[in-house]
């Protein structure tokens, strides 16, 4: 190919973002109104009494709507209606620093099972990227496939890359996809399918994430890879699909969103300054009267490795997570459901990730001290009893997920798993201090080709689409 795409446009931009120092005076405020909160539960006894009950039976009620969620998420979704003409559709991969990966890339996308004359793709590289404009030169690409160039400009994240695309896009619905991605070549057929058939008041279906690493790592980190693939099957295979079912918002993931494209841009796109721009925008949407949806077509990913590699990437997530926290925080127009939603999954997150730490920490000493003593621990039964639940209720979320898709996830992965949510602690605390020095910068995880090995998964289930021809030429 010869030159790049660089055309002058009009970027979308969102309102509520993430941006300026008082994002991070919100977030340190309710941080430390919440240690306030409980050092004067250790001063005063009687209000210590009253936090922790209402604490404990949050975690109680955690449980229980994990049970529900795993019960709404068995449910059969809707089958595709078939189509007699397919609806023009816009891909975007935002990629920086990815010229090792970027031929795999193309060679999934060029998979994808959508007509051609109804199909545009843009792969959008950061001015400065130079290596992998160098090696996008040299690709032979799909003919509806186009390399854009994005002009420097601050932040440099991943949404606004997103949003220069949204810009170009002529498709009347989008999805987006990461370098590492390897998606199901129906899956947009799929998701049109469902926009047809139940989707007037969805903004965006959210396709399963699943991970499962195809190529050999240069550290062997499996048991980090198989809690970070249960973590996923539980979140994409469980409480994503259990939301929608209850027609509540959530969190999208970080890919394989399939967006209303004139919805998206009359919400303002991605922020650009949110690092977990996916987990806000889902609320945004809601807030702006749309539904989301989940459709079973998956996308995988590659878990992100070691633990020098994990930590900047979940530093990021829960780095945005705060972000989000501090944008949505007060604003109105989530209502009671979506406050519902907002509290169980973002804030939750956030809390669990703190204490996991903690709770592992006193577990451990007074199982020695026990040990050491001879004696039953000096615990109460009730606060010992509300802590075995909650782990119950996501080991069993994680091993249904697992379950549902084929990938490992047994007593080994059991036992270990409280030692991984507690890495989340240090992550929390990390995301904290970056927030308030480094609110914008984006940790980047590194990706490398596939080489396929034995335990590669492929979908239980393929539904078959019809193969109407497009419903109009691209342009």
């Amino acid at each position: 190919m010869s030159g790049f795409l660089r055309p002058p446009l009009k970027v979308p931009y969102a309102v509520d973002a993430a941006s300026g120092v008082i994002i991070a005076i919100k977030v340190v405020g309710v941080v430390a109104a919440a240690l306030a909160l409980g050092l004067w539960a250790l001063w005063d006894a009687r209000w210590g009494w009253i936090v922790i009950t209402a604490f404990q039976i949050a975690l109680v009620g955690l449980a229980l709507w994990r049970g529900a969620l795993i019960f709404a998420s068995s449910q059969t979704q809707p089958r595709p209606t078939e189509l007699e003409s397919w609806p023009r559709y816009t891909i975007l991969a935002a990629l920086y620093n990815e010229a090792e990966i970027l031929p795999q890339l193309v060679s999934k996308l060029a998979l994808i099972d959508y007509p051609q004359d109804a199909l545009e793709g843009f792969i959008l590289l950061e001015e400065d990227d130079f290596r992998t404009q160098a090696v996008a030169k040299n690709l032979r690409l799909p003919s509806w496939l186009k390399v854009v160039v994005v002009p420097q400009g601050s932040p440099k994240t991943k949404p606004r890359a997103l949003n220069y695309g949204l810009a170009m896009a002529t498709g009347e619905y989008l999805t987006i996809y990461d370098a590492e991605d390897s998606p199901d070549p129906y899956q947009l057929k799929e998701a049109a399918s469902r926009f047809a058939s139940d989707g007037a008041m969805h903004a965006c279906f959210q396709a399963p994430l699943r991970i499962q690493r195809r190529h050999r790592a240069a550290v062997k980190t499996v048991l980090l890879d198989r809690q970070f693939a249960a973590e996923y099957a539980g979140l994409f295979e469980v409480i994503l699909p259990g939301m929608a079912r209850f027609g509540l918002p959530f969190p999208l993931g970080g890919t394989s969103n399939h967006f209303r494209v004139d919805v998206l841009r009359a919400v303002g796109g991605w922020d650009a300054y949110n690092v977990t721009e996916d987990a806000d925008l889902g609320f945004r949407l809601w807030r702006a009267g749309w539904k989301l949806g989940t459709i079973t077509s998956p996308t995988w990913e590659t878990p992100p490795g070691p633990f020098k590699l994990w930590l900047p990437q979940r530093t990021r997530w829960l780095k945005g997570y705060l972000q989000t926290l501090a944008v949505h925080l007060g604003k109105p127009g989530l209502g009671p459901r979506g406050v519902f939603a907002f509290a169980t999954t973002l804030i939750a997150g956030l809390v669990a990730a703190s204490i996991h730490g903690y709770a592992l920490a006193a577990v451990t000493t007074l199982g020695i001290l026990s040990l050491l003593s001879l004696s039953p621990p000096d615990v109460g039964y009730g606060a010992l009893s509300v802590l075995i639940t909650g782990y119950c209720a996501s080991w069993m979320t994680c091993w249904v997920g697992a379950n549902r898709i084929g990938i490992p996830y047994g007593l080994r992965e059991i036992l270990m798993a409280p030692f991984y949510w507690a890495l989340m602690t240090i992550a929390f605390f990390h995301a904290l201090v970056r927030l308030v020095f480094q609110p914008h910068t984006w940790d980047k995880t590194p990706h490398l080709p596939d080489i396929p090995v034995a335990d590669h998964h492929t979908p239980k289930v393929r539904p078959t689409y019809s193969a109407a021809p497009a419903g109009r030429k691209a342009a």
